[in-house]
């Protein structure tokens, strides 16, 4: 089966180069922007992710025969194009916001600079992945600021379809969540897995007794037992009674969580199990777990609201030209003007500006008239530039993929996360934490 990512598109994104193609526009050296224009849900601020699997998934753009051949017998574009999609490479730059960066409304996540063939084409793949990684990762920074030091394992494939899920642990781990419930997200990607049993498991057994027992003998009493199958404060007093005092942790589910931690905490103490850990992990989302924040709990397990952006499944995000050669070789800024639609041409250098202390103040974007990078904010002191060159005359940048992308990703997103505003933390509905200012310059 073919492993190529080139179908993984829109059909208008080949008829336009079709078109092109015939009108002799193809060629034209083009710059694309990918922003986003307001944040969904009210949030403070987003987070940019799945650029480590895009670069992943550019590689394996190629039209073999089994595409080619899709597009002959349908008939979606010209025998010309099929011949000229052949040999298709991606040969230009890319540059973008770091995986794991926070953004903000017109933050220019992803530049990519080529001929309108090779650029226009990358659209859809560009925003199926970056629009629902970036969504789930800052529904998942938000989970991590509620939960502060305590762990939060993501847990919710069963809510996602098979790939989406081991995008979304991907992404939940890069913005703050400590494992994942989800072994190809270990194999392919590195994040920690995590897991022991369900309540099938209790109701296998005889007694609630036998399944504990089983678990210990096969897993040590380090694991966690689900406590909340039948009774809570039985299923706890039968798990110290079997496990013992050195018990690592015991798991609820269900629930007024608040109540039952506060009482399984008591009941724990009283049996001398001050060590033993308790979990939580019943439909949980960032406002359950800033509740939580009073009540004795030691870890989060997090599966729908996670997954599935906490109620912003897609970050918004678009994809337009901003910059084109015009037919006698000079460079034309573009913008489109629709109402509640318009973009901002030019090319487009982002810093992000800071106090004296610190603190993120501004998203300061640089705005050239031509086409080379503009670079006027270089030199402020209190500016921290914000792009990086990810692809470089087609060749990816091996740094930002695999596991080790993954980690320095996740590294990046906790570093930068401390230069947000304290106002930035807050899980209300509000304006963005920090406006984006603009700068027009001759490049």
């Amino acid at each position: 089966m073919s492993t190529s990512t080139a179908l993984l598109t829109d059909r208008y994104e080949l008829t336009m180069l079709d078109a092109a193609l015939r009108d002799g526009t193809a060629h034209r050296r083009c710059v694309f922007e990918l922003f986003g224009r307001r944040l969904p849900g009210g949030r403070r601020f987003g987070v940019v992710a799945g650029t480590g699997r895009l670069l992943g998934l550019l590689r394996d753009f190629r039209f073999d025969e089994a595409e080619l051949a899709f597009l002959r017998d349908h008939a979606v574009v010209s025998p010309e194009t099929v011949r000229f999609l052949e040999g298709y490479r991606f040969s230009g730059t890319i540059t973008g916001y770091r995986e794991g960066e926070l953004y903000f409304p017109g933050s220019p996540i992803l530049t990519v600079e080529g001929s309108f063939a090779e650029a226009v084409i990358l659209e859809t793949l560009a925003l199926s992945v970056l629009n629902h990684d970036s969504a789930i990762a800052t529904a998942a920074a938000r989970m991590s600021i509620a939960a502060g030091d305590r762990p939060l394992a993501e847990m919710g494939s069963r809510r996602a379809a098979e790939r989406s899920a081991v995008a979304a642990a991907r992404a939940a781990y890069i913005a703050g969540f400590s494992a994942t419930s989800n072994l190809e997200a270990g194999r392919e990607w590195g994040v920690p897995t995590m897991g022991t049993a369900a309540h099938a498991w209790t109701l296998l057994h005889d007694t609630e007794e036998d399944a504990f027992r089983s678990q210990i003998a096969a897993l040590g009493t380090d694991t966690t037992l689900l406590v909340d199958t039948y009774d809570i404060r039985e299923g706890v007093a039968t798990a110290i009674r079997v496990a013992g005092t050195e018990l690592g942790g015991v798991r609820l589910d269900s629930g007024d969580l608040p109540t039952v931690a506060a009482s399984v905490r008591a009941q724990l103490d009283e049996l001398g199990a001050t060590g033993t850990k308790i979990t939580v992990t019943s439909d949980l989302d960032e406002f359950a777990i800033a509740a939580l924040a009073a009540s004795p709990v030691d870890a989060y397990g997090v599966g729908t609201s996670v997954v599935t952006g906490s109620g912003s499944p897609t970050a918004g995000m678009v994809y337009k030209l901003v910059a084109r050669q015009a037919s006698d070789g000079s460079w034309v800024p573009v913008a489109k003007a629709s109402a509640s639609k318009a973009s901002i041409g030019g090319r487009k250098t982002a810093f992000r500006t800071r106090s004296a202390n610190g603190v993120a103040t501004a998203e300061h974007v640089v705005v050239a008239d031509g086409f080379e990078q503009p670079t006027a904010a270089v030199d402020r002191p209190d500016a921290r530039a914000l792009q990086v060159v990810l692809v470089q005359d087609g060749q990816t940048d091996a740094a930002y993929e695999g596991p080790a992308g993954v980690a320095s990703a996740r590294e990046h997103h906790l570093t930068v996360r401390e230069e947000l505003p304290i106002a930035a933390l807050a899980l209300s509905k509000a304006d963005p934490a920090l406006p984006t200012t603009y700068e027009d310059i001759e490049a």
